[in-house]
């Protein structure tokens, strides 16, 4: 026997999951948590028996309600569902899923679409306790998905969904710098733990033997890298005050390495244990704040920080992602304001999804 729930499937930026009402889902979470890795198909390196493609940046979900805080608009509960593992990790965030949820909302009616070209929809993320601003084309009155802007790993184009992360910095940790120091040393590797719409512990390429250009295949089949990350990471969540992280996705493990032009990072994002076919949005900010605010393993010695908006281009394996950083300087100190990037979003398809009654009574 089958149950059945209202599912929506959508592509968020890089990635793709089903989106869910919090209303459809059950209420106690290790009954919702049981619902979305049947709902997925895992465990199973493939997902066959589910939604998911066998990759955890298709192995994601977005549940989305009537925000309970006043000045937001909706609350999102992002939800990591391992492949392999019957596992639902909920301590991240994902910003390339945060694209999908202001065109959800609208055409779920939970927020009204305004009558100009574009509605802003105010998120409070769930994981974090952040706050973002997402701008949707609304032309029309309905959700507009077709347009002329392309993002890299993403074929064809689609209407620009506009990301404004207004309060993301040290969300989970306290601190963006959550260890008190800009760079640590882990088992002789400098580092930058960060905690900047993401958690990270940052590695310079050059310090792992790497020149940082290598593709995502190469580096997962470099077993004595995967495990060094892995050890550090670990390390680093102790120092972050986050305990043991050997079964959370957090921190994600970063390395990093300059770009040929004035402006420009190249990284290799791991999300945790394999390396991301193009690159994280909150993982993007995260790496761009790091190269913008001076004396970390990510920041630029070719340029000085100033009071304003600087773009900075994160290259990744897919190609790269702009990410708008606003400073203020507060008594010689820099400090992060706000980071500002656009992603596309898709309505893949809207209809009913079956889960075994089995999967309440398994894992």
């Amino acid at each position: 026997m089958s149950f059945t729930l209202p599912c929506v499937l959508m592509r968020g930026g890089t990635s793709r999951g089903p989106f869910f009402l919090a209303d459809w889902l059950p209420k106690d979470a290790a009954a919702r948590d049981k619902t979305l890795i049947a709902a997925l198909g895992s465990p199973h390196e493939l997902q066959i028996d589910g939604l998911g493609g066998g990759n955890s940046l298709t192995s994601k979900v977005a549940i989305v309600s009537r925000s309970v805080h006043a000045d937001c608009d909706v609350d999102y509960l992002f939800a990591q569902v391992s492949v392999e593992e019957a596992r639902v990790d909920t301590k991240p965030n994902c910003g390339n899923m945060l694209a999908g949820v202001g065109p959800f909302a609208i055409e779920q009616g939970l927020v009204n679409a305004s009558e100009g070209p574009t509605t802003k929809v105010r998120v409070f993320n769930v994981n974090t306790g952040s706050r973002i601003d997402v701008q949707v084309c609304t032309a029309g009155g309905h959700v507009r998905y077709e347009g002329d802007v392309q993002i890299d790993g993403v074929q064809g184009t689609a209407a620009p969904v506009l990301m404004n992360f207004l309060d993301a910095w040290g969300a989970v940790t306290g601190q963006i710098f959550p260890t008190g120091q800009r760079i640590d040393t882990i088992q002789g590797l400098q580092v930058t733990c960060i905690d900047a719409a993401q958690v990270m512990v940052l590695v310079r390429a050059a310090d792992l033997g790497l020149q940082g250009t290598e593709t995502p295949a190469q580096l997962d089949a470099n077993a004595d890298l995967l495990q060094r990350l892995e050890s550090v990471r670990r390390e680093a969540g102790h120092r972050m005050g986050m305990g043991d992280v050997s079964q959370s996705v957090l921190p994600k493990p970063v390395i990093v390495s300059p770009g040929a032009e004035l402006g420009s990072i190249v990284s290799r994002y791991f999300t945790p244990h394999r390396c991301h076919r193009s690159h994280a949005v909150t993982g993007a900010i995260g790496v761009a704040a790091a190269m913008v605010l001076p004396g970390t393993v990510a920041s630029d010695p070719r340029s000085q920080p100033v009071a304003g908006v600087q773009r900075v281009e994160v290259q990744h394996p897919a190609g790269r992602i702009h990410v708008d950083v606003e400073l203020a300087m507060e008594g010689g100190q820099c400090t992060l304001v706000q980071a500002a990037l656009v992603r596309t979003a898709r309505k893949i398809l809207q209809g009913t999804l079956y889960v075994p009654d089995s999967a309440l009574l398994a894992h």
